[in-house]
Order: C-alpha cells, then structure tokens, then sequence
C-alpha cells in the first residue's frame, strides 16, 4: 500500500473509554490535530512522530494478539489517509473503533469502523468547531461523548442532547480533574438522563503517567 501515515506511537494496553473499556486492544496514536482543547491530555502527539506504511502499521498491530484496535490522535482524521488505514484494519477482521472530535466529517468513515465523536463542551474552548449535522447519521454502534468540566457543560450537553435525534449511545465524562465524578453521577441521576456515566479507566488504573 502506498498510503503513510505519521504515527506517534502504537502501544497495548487496556481501552478505557467507550463500550469496550477494560478490553486489552492496540491504540494507534496518530499525530497532529487542528483543535486545542483546554483538557487535551495527549499533547504531545500535537507534532513529531514518525512515518509508517499501512502495511507496517498492520504487521505491528498483529503483534500484540488483540482483535480490538483503537485508532486516535492527536485528531486522527487530520491525515487524509486515515480512511485507509480504518478500512485495511477492518479487511484485516479487527473490530476497530476510531475516536475523533465533533470538528471533522465521519461521513466517508468506513461503516465497520465504530465512530466515537466527542463532542466539544463549552470549557473546551472548541465549542464553535462542532459539526453538530452528522450527529444525527450516526448509527446505533457509533458513540458521542461529551467531556463535561463544570454545571455550565453539563446544562448544555443535557440541552443538547434532547436535540441529538441520533441512536447513537450517548456517553458523559467528567473532565479529569475539573470536576467531580460523582457530582456528575447524581446531575445524571437526578434527570433521569439517558446517558451513560463514564470514568476513563486508565486514569484510575495509571494516573498521568499514562495519559491513554
């Protein structure tokens, strides 16, 4: 295959995020992304990297026994040649998900790929750059997540969710460090929102020494 990819880094561990959280799968981090939110944990895949083939990409993938493959970034879609490297993971028989910002299409995705969006709350700072459209073509096994950091995020994403017309499973996150999880766990509560509460895993388990 002729498509490369600038990568900075391919990495096993546990998914921490998302309907597979706990699963052991391979993130592959693609560098770069056009956005910079105010809770960014991973910027340092902003620049640098290195250049892989998807051929390259595949055999390393293979190497560590998992069906479950995570491609993210950075802002993985950034890189025009991502799609390619979805649809190789997917012929390849991984069951592959994708996490991207709310900012770039998912349109042209390949439809085996599970697309989780995040969509970006006001304390992101990247509000403006939400494709708000496309959510409601999101199908049943795609996810939208929203990284809430205040009472403020939260009001807003519960507005917005009453208008997301998607079927779509819809997750909140309490942003790390800005705001408690349980608090977030009894707003959901208390609205009887059909959402589902998540904690990012790897944080538990690793803290900031592994930011995944």
């Amino acid at each position: 295959m002729d498509a490369r990819l600038r990568i900075t880094e391919i990495f096993h561990s546990l998914q921490g995020e998302a309907d597979t959280v706990g699963i052991p799968t391979v993130f592959v981090r693609l560098t770069g992304c056009p956005l910079r939110c105010s809770y960014c944990d991973t910027r340092y895949a902003f620049s640098g990297g290195e250049w892989w083939g998807v051929d390259a990409i595949l055999r390393r993938v293979g190497e560590f026994a998992t069906r479950y493959v995570c491609v993210t970034g950075g802002e993985p879609l950034a890189q025009p040649d991502c799609h390619v490297l979805l649809a190789a993971l997917c012929d390849a028989g991984y069951r592959v998900s994708l996490e991207t910002s709310g900012a770039l299409s998912v349109t042209a995705v390949d439809p085996r790929v599970v697309r989780v969006v995040d969509v970006k709350t006001p304390t992101s700072g990247e509000e403006a750059r939400n494709l708000y459209e496309q959510l409601p073509r999101l199908v049943a096994q795609d996810q939208i997540k929203f990284v809430i950091g205040s009472r403020a995020d939260y009001e807003w994403s519960r507005e917005r969710l009453a208008r997301l017309g998607s079927p779509a499973t819809v997750l909140f996150s309490p942003s790390h460090g800005a705001l408690e999880p349980r608090q977030l766990a009894e707003w959901i509560l208390a609205d009887r929102l059909p959402v589902r509460f998540q904690l990012q895993l790897h944080k538990l388990l690793w803290g900031e020494e592994r930011a995944r």
